[in-house]
């Protein structure tokens, strides 16, 4: 998976799961999506999004791995017909960092339905279907690899019994396009989280996500790490997480003999993989591949790509974009429509 379900705090109440985020170039700017509450957790009993809750788009523009600039989601309660109310605030400078700025309203609107603000700002909420794509057996195979140390052992599976575990599964989205204007010229940072509302009148972090496919690679087997990634911020990962993530690289490196220092591979991915923020040139096609990472298209292939890159040697899921049951689209709001 990619975020999906991907800690106990996360899986408390799916509407918060935040399960996957996208940075690419739009029909008339910078798109943003992010996915929740998707339908592999069965059941939900009021699906959608939370009405405690915030979704955040986090913008760092000049490279410190801080937000200076933030689009804040916050969503009504569903009506009788299963819609749900959102409205936008767009938080900058120093108040981007803080849950209680209130920042400018940018506009509003209602689930399934597109909504326009300044500029040429759109804004498409609702349910679509998931364009993500993951083999469970090499999923699983690579957690065991990262935390053990020993090389991916997929036993007897090879790549023509793989199949799709999201393909049919559905997930609300939400979709942000916004001027290019607004971002700045240049690389930003970007990254994603969702809070929850306490009783104590404050905010407590339940899900965050930056590149692809650091929760599969080093937390489907240490949940308490899940949590502690998903309720910290990009500036503090590397002096918190470097050294654990560094030394699972070098122990699967090791174990494949594919660098003459797993260790330094090691150290060195890990300041590639910390501050936890997906980069992306402002006003250029999206691509997160081998060659580079800016932003993340819906049908870029991050497990193979974050898979083999943790590993230094090649690992394939066996399937691609094809495995999607519903594509995504190329115009506004991209996401897929459902099946």
């Amino acid at each position: 998976m990619s975020h999906h379900l991907d800690s106990p705090v996360a899986r408390q109440d799916v509407r918060l799961d935040i399960t996957d985020l996208y940075v690419f170039r739009g029909e008339t700017g910078t798109a943003f999506v992010i996915n929740v509450c998707h339908s592999i957790a069965g059941d939900i009993p009021v699906p959608g999004y939370h009405p405690e809750g915030m979704y955040e788009f986090k913008i760092d523009t000049n490279g410190d791995a801080v937000e200076d600039l933030t689009y804040r989601f916050v969503f009504c309660e569903r009506d009788d017909e299963g819609n749900q109310g959102w409205v936008l605030r767009r938080i900058t400078g120093a108040a981007a960092t803080d849950p209680h700025a209130q920042g400018e309203f940018v506009t509003e609107g209602v689930t399934g339905e597109t909504a326009t603000g300044p500029g040429g700002l759109r804004v498409w909420t609702g349910k679509a279907g998931d364009p993500f794509w993951i083999e469970p057996d090499v999923l699983h195979a690579v957690g065991h690899a990262f935390q053990d140390g020993t090389t991916v052992d997929l036993g007897d599976w090879t790549e023509d019994r793989a199949v799709n575990l999201f393909a049919g599964h559905t997930v609300y989205s939400i979709v942000l396009e916004v001027p290019d204007a607004e971002l700045g010229a240049g690389r930003v940072g970007v990254w994603a989280v969702s809070t929850l509302a306490t009783d104590t009148g404050g905010w407590r972090s339940i899900n965050r996500v930056g590149l692809p496919m650091i929760h599969p690679l080093f937390t489907q087997y240490n949940e308490d790490l899940g949590d502690h990634l998903n309720a910290g911020v990009p500036a503090d990962d590397y002096a918190t997480y470097g050294d654990l993530v560094s030394k699972e690289i070098a122990g699967v490196v090791a174990a494949y003999g594919t660098a003459e220092d797993p260790q330094a591979y090691g150290e060195k991915l890990a300041h590639r993989f910390f501050p936890n923020m997906l980069p992306y040139t402002v006003g250029t096609p999206a691509s997160f591949g081998f060659a580079e990472w800016n932003g993340r298209a819906l049908t870029d292939n991050a497990p193979d790509v974050m898979f083999s890159t943790a590993a230094n040697t090649p690992i394939r899921l066996g399937i691609g974009r094809e495995s999607v049951t519903s594509k995504p689209t190329a115009v506004f709001p991209y996401v897929p429509p459902l099946a």
